[in-house]
């Protein structure tokens, strides 16, 4: 049953909480001195700020397959999850629900009460998205959006920093760029089944699809551009447009696998399966890093 019920919350997609490290990153020349305790604290702190909203996390998509349970049994792969093929039972989902709520949401108190509200916020608007907002046309993915920022912001009130608005704005648009691409695979995977397993695709075409993934992923790019050489804290030399590259291809990247290969239905495992854009990532990441780190802060 623990297997099951792990499989359940779906730990392959907890690497969007990675998102919480992203302000850690940002201070690292700040707080760097190699073992210094202020460096291991921040990091620890991010840590448990990570495992925490993972669980969080995991449990909201336990109440997202009990809600669904029924149409997941007819979806193509949604059916094999534990809970629509029955390997989990319903009582033992919510048995777990409860319970590790009780831990997780105190706990995320007790490291910082600005984060625990953050987990707090984060959780009722994922238990409203699967209740309400995930039938109401562009709030469906606005709402998974805002679940992405959220990650981002609680990593920057875990260890006391400033969220910058370039933050915000750069997470909301590749949030979105993701999400629209998800509903587009989910259309032509399911063809004309499409309404009856998700109510919300009805909505939807691909040729408007298309065109909103087009408008997210031309403004990221003019946002993440406008980022690295006008962003307060970033080395006056300019450095981080060297980076550009890097988000250009990966955007680009991405809308091959989206139109070319038909994915995007999975974004995490798109991203591990598929080597060019994996690498990529990594290498924009350490880029960034390094030259938030070697070339100083202004």
């Amino acid at each position: 049953m623990l297997i099951q019920l792990i499989k359940a919350m779906r730990p392959k997609q907890w690497d969007k909480n990675f998102l919480i490290y992203l302000p850690f990153v940002f201070t690292l020349r700040q707080v760097w001195q190699p073992f210094t305790e202020q460096m291991y604290a921040l990091f620890l702190t991010a840590t448990a700020a990570f495992i925490l909203f993972s669980i969080v996390s995991g449990v909201v998509y336990l109440i997202n397959d009990l809600v669904d349970i029924d149409k997941d049994r007819l979806h193509p792969t949604k059916r094999f999850r534990p809970l629509a093929s029955g390997k989990l039972k319903r009582e033992h989902a919510l048995a777990a629900v409860i319970i590790l709520l009780a831990v997780a949401l105190p706990l995320s108190f007790v490291l910082d009460v600005v984060f625990g509200l953050i987990v707090l916020g984060y959780f009722l608007l994922m238990l409203a998205y699967s209740f309400k907002l995930k039938n109401i046309v562009l709030l469906d993915v606005f709402t998974v959006a805002a679940g992405f920022v959220l990650r981002a912001v609680a990593g920057a009130a875990a260890i006391h920093v400033r969220a910058s608005p370039w933050l915000f704005v750069c997470t909301l648009l590749v949030a979105l760029f993701v999400s629209f691409g998800k509903r587009r695979h989910e259309l032509i995977l399911l063809e004309n089944d499409a309404s009856g397993h998700r109510a919300i695709l009805k909505e939807y075409t691909p040729q408007v699809l298309d065109m909103m993934i087009s408008v997210t992923a031309g403004t990221f790019v003019m946002a993440y551009s406008l980022y690295t050489f006008s962003a307060e804290g970033l080395p006056r030399n300019n450095a981080m447009m060297l980076t550009i590259p890097f988000a250009l291809y990966v955007i680009f990247r991405l809308l091959y696998l989206i139109h070319v290969k038909n994915l995007g239905g999975s974004p995490e495992e798109m991203v591990l399966q598929d080597k060019p854009l994996l690498f990529a990532i990594i290498l924009w990441g350490a880029l960034s890093a390094g030259i938030l780190f070697f070339f100083g802060r202004a």
